[in-house]
């Protein structure tokens, strides 16, 4: 199989290398005729785009299954040949957008029937910020925000996710995050992709939020040092808080087998009132109702460049941003009517 072709962000800087994240090589290629296929690709995305609801809602704008066909043959020609495009990060953009997000999808519109509030909070272009908390045991509630901006943004804008280091470093994992986008979460990625006019998505509470006890749901953790901040300043981008409620029902996390977890070389081995007595069976989310919740951004281009190394206004700023997202949390789960419905 050929390898893809890469887009740099920036030709003029060094490229830093991931430990466990295989960079893809550039083969030069001249770019093919469009066939038969291609046009019938062109056609079948164009369609889907005028389509409502992204392309998703059935009736006017819905190609013919022959054309369906004939892209979805053109799409594996693509793969098979190497004729697609990747970032430097690894990003897939028509693999996410074909593959990742029709399977991920029915999870966000069926099994946690989503409800995305606030998404005009998110600039229409442009990089931003997204910082968001963590919880559910396993970390679906970030790729559920990944479908609720992509879906719901009318810029159908992607997110960029920035991931601990163990994901890099688990077989599968590893690839279908790379190619879905998400890179590692250190300031230099962010601060390139914010520059380069990405959105990306952070939860600083990382493992201590996703695997806290089902007693301390909804209640946020610390949320390190402020390095978010500090990235966001130096990029001039907005930061939008986001607040993400449904998550922490959908494996409640009673107890953590802790020497087993040091033995498997994980943060955590969660207990949960079916896992790991049910087995595989143990492992199905419970279908919690979500709601999604972007605030209202919070401006950092006013600042002037040598506020990046300002202790106290990395403080302050992500007090602000933790404050309004535990705010948020507390006011939908006052709206609520229940953790299903």
């Amino acid at each position: 199989m050929a390898d893809a072709k890469v887009i740099p962000f920036d030709e003029d800087r060094p490229r830093r290398r991931v430990p466990g994240v295989r960079r893809v090589r550039a083969v030069p290629a001249p770019a093919p005729a469009p066939d038969a296929e291609e046009q019938a690709a062109e056609a079948d995305r164009e369609a889907a785009a005028d389509g409502a609801d992204g392309g998703r809602a059935a009736g006017a704008g819905r190609p013919a299954w022959d054309r369906r066909i004939a892209g979805g043959l053109a799409f594996l020609r693509r793969r098979i040949t190497g004729e697609y495009e990747v970032d430097e990060f690894g990003y897939d953009k028509e693999l996410t957008d074909q593959v990742l997000m029709s399977l991920l999808r029915p999870l966000f519109d069926k099994y946690f029937r989503v409800e995305v509030k606030g998404i005009e909070n998110i600039p229409a272009e442009g990089g931003a910020l997204i910082v968001a908390n963590h919880s559910g045991t396993l970390p679906l509630d970030g790729l559920m925000m990944q479908v609720a901006v992509h879906d719901h943004h009318p810029a159908q804008r992607h997110l960029r996710l920035l991931a601990a280091d163990l994901v890099f470093m688990l077989p599968v994992v590893n690839e279908l995050a790379r190619k879905a986008g998400h890179t590692l979460a250190c300031s230099e990625d962010a601060q390139r992709l914010l520059e380069a006019g990405e959105l990306v998505g952070v939860m600083p509470e990382g493992f201590k939020g996703i695997g806290k006890p089902f007693g301390d749901r909804y209640k946020l953790q610390r949320f390190g040092r402020g390095g978010f901040v500090s990235t966001a300043l130096r990029a001039g981008t907005p930061i939008v808080p986001c607040s993400i409620v449904g998550a922490e029902e959908i494996y409640p996390m009673v107890g953590n087998a802790k020497t087993l977890a040091r033995l498997l070389g994980i943060p955590y081995f969660p207990l949960t009132p079916t896992f790991p007595w049910l087995g595989p069976l143990g492992a199905v989310p419970l279908p919690t109702k979500w709601t999604i919740q972007f605030g209202e951004p919070i401006a950092t281009d006013g600042y002037p460049p040598e506020a990046a190394e300002d202790p106290m206004l990395m403080f302050n700023l992500t007090d602000e941003v933790r404050e309004q997202i535990q705010h948020t949390l507390y006011k939908l789960l006052v709206q609520r009517r229940s953790v299903f419905f």
